[in-house]
């Protein structure tokens, strides 16, 4: 199940939260926006059993659409597909995958990856699980109104 949730609140960043359905502990926030002469960053939190990855200031410039257009495609197929999926911002410090299992199930798979580390010091990935219609057009739809800055609760 989706728990996409829109936080809001003094101590409480803004942003989205994306919890999989197969595992409550493993999960995703987009947080911390901001928007400076019209270019929107924000933070991609990553969480898991032995896991918390955070990068900051990830500007969502990609192909088709950025995110929302990556995600608002996935959901529009809920019948399937064959493969994967991929999407990634321009930066290279977010990639998307997603995967399309039976029973109606998405899996999609989170990458951070600093491309401001000349090294590449570290690289991290988490998946999330959502049904194929319903939970990932809500994901596509909060996410869409986390990068426009729109407030409201949007619990899904």
């Amino acid at each position: 199940m989706n728990g996409a949730s829109r936080r809001s609140g003094a101590e409480v960043r803004s942003g989205v939260e994306v919890r999989c359905g197969r595992d409550r502990a493993v999960g995703v926030v987009l947080t911390d926006r901001q928007e400076e002469d019209g270019v929107v960053r924000f933070a991609v939190e990553l969480r898991a059993p032995g896991l918390t990855a955070r990068l900051a200031e990830v500007v969502d410039l990609g192909p088709g659409g950025g995110l929302v257009g990556f995600l608002a495609g996935a959901a529009a197929d809920f019948r399937g597909w064959e493969g994967e999926r991929s999407w990634r911002n321009a930066d290279g410090d977010l990639a998307l995958r997603a995967a399309f299992r039976s029973g109606g199930h998405v899996g999609l798979s989170w990458v951070l990856r600093p491309w401001r580390a000349a090294d590449g010091a570290w690289r991290a990935e988490a998946t999330t699980w959502l049904e194929a219609g319903e939970q990932l057009a809500a994901l596509a739809a909060e996410v869409e109104a986390f990068l426009k800055g729109e407030g409201g609760d949007g619990r899904g």
